[in-house]
């Protein structure tokens, strides 16, 4: 596969990871936070703000990863 059709892929991918991660912390969070206490709130919304990146930080590697020579 040639690196510009990875970098493609891993930006699609990339995209939609974001957009579906955002939905369904939102969801949760309109669910199970209205009412919780302040420091609840802190932990979910730093946990929630740090996690996205473990998918992206796996992905982009594997996008500028060099092709291995035959």
């Amino acid at each position: 596969m040639t690196p510009r059709i990875k970098k493609l892929i891993g930006t699609i991918c990339m995209l939609a990871w974001l957009v579906a991660y955002a939905l369904v912390i939102s969801a949760l969070a309109v669910h199970y936070l209205p009412h919780a206490a302040w420091y609840v709130s802190l932990v979910f919304y730093a946990l929630s703000g740090t996690l996205w990146i473990v998918p992206i930080g796996l992905a982009l590697p594997w996008m500028y990863r060099e092709p291995k020579s035959r």
